[in-house]
């Protein structure tokens, strides 16, 4: 299975040729201001399965410290992808093309939600982080 995406203006586009695992929704205050949403929702990928296909020079990254960080398109500004020590080590599942065969699993740092956000009966929250699945 491959898996393409790309930012809003569609200058910056990758391909992943493996499979997304273990996506979830960040809800944390630091997510909503990143993604300008009630949350954040992504998936982990291997680093050796991700590639940039056009639009690398347009990246920009914002390090948040220890490692983490996020790569966004300097031109539109999309969020694209994580990264932890210079590798993509997850990608945004608002950017990916077509299904991109996971569903969000859980929903984490829910104790900090915005408070005009209603979370879903039945659905796997965590107050804060959960632990990770790999």
């Amino acid at each position: 299975m491959t898996i393409s995406g790309e930012c809003f203006c569609g200058d910056v586009t990758y391909e992943i040729s493996g499979k997304l695992r273990d996506a979830r929704s960040c809800h944390c205050s630091r997510c909503r201001k990143a993604f300008g949403s009630q949350a954040s929702a992504y998936a982990l990928v291997n680093p050796d399965e991700f590639r940039w296909l056009t639009g690398e020079d347009q990246l920009t990254s914002y390090m948040s410290g220890h490692g983490f960080g996020l790569q966004f398109c300097s031109k539109c500004g999309s969020t694209l992808c994580g990264v932890y020590d210079g590798a993509v080590h997850g990608v945004t599942l608002g950017c990916t093309n077509g299904d991109p065969g996971v569903e969000i699993g859980r929903h984490i740092f829910v104790g900090s939600k915005a408070s005009w956000e209603v979370i879903p009966d039945g659905v796997t929250t965590f107050e804060e982080g959960s632990p990770e699945a790999e």
